[in-house]
């Protein structure tokens, strides 16, 4: 039962084909934005263009060529469906804030100028961006094996981390990475471990060419 409440948990924040993700924290927003770009252009690919491009304005032009915003009874059903898909968007993205979070985004009435606040806020803010850096390097610097764990889950739990560390700006080196895995290695790898950092370039392998015999 925890098991799945704790699969569950995770599909919320992280999203399915079916179920938005959801921004619930500062730090999880490089994987939210990720996710939620991916997830937006998978369900309706028009509600991305939306975002990227901003509102339409719904325009008419008088017999004097005043160019003024049409009056929402004359709209044709092709404009409506503009405005429509603008409101969807908007809709989206709201929907995958957490209240918390949305409370602080209320006055933004369009999708582009909501994702941009959004990235202006926990991505481009640079006290929000070394936070993130230190919170990574100190996952990376106590990452170990756990207990139980396969040597795949192990390996895709620390490229997953790899992967963070480097979106987030963290400069690692190749050699860096490698030995951090080999260090973290179970005990059965004991006698292997210092026969692969002699023998192997430690600075130029793939991970899996690494830990590969």
């Amino acid at each position: 039962m925890d098991s799945q409440n704790s699969h569950h948990e995770l599909d919320f924040v992280m999203g399915t084909t079916t179920r938005i993700p959801r921004l619930l924290s500062a730090e999880g927003f490089p994987e939210w934005k990720y996710r939620m770009e991916k997830y937006i252009k998978m369900k309706d690919f028009k509600i991305w263009r939306c975002i990227l491009k901003g509102p339409i304005r719904i325009t008419t032009t008088l017999p004097d060529k005043t160019i003024v915003d049409k009056a929402v009874e004359e709209y044709t059903d092709e404009e409506f469906d503009k405005v429509e898909q603008q409101e969807r968007a908007l809709t989206t993205l709201t929907m995958a804030l957490s209240p918390e979070i949305a409370q602080g985004f209320h006055e933004y009435t369009s999708a582009k100028a909501l994702w941009e606040a959004l990235i202006e806020v926990y991505e481009r803010n640079e006290d929000m961006k070394q936070s993130r850096q230190d919170m990574l390097r100190q996952k990376f610097n106590i990452f170990n094996h756990i207990l139980g764990e396969s040597l795949e889950a192990q390996l895709q739990r620390f490229t997953d981390l790899s992967t963070e560390m480097s979106s987030a700006g963290n400069l690692v080196t190749r050699s860096e990475i490698n030995k951090k895995l080999l260090n973290s290695l179970p005990k059965s790898w004991d006698m292997n471990v210092p026969v692969i950092k002699k023998t192997k370039d430690l600075n130029r392998l793939s991970l899996d060419e690494t830990i590969t015999p």
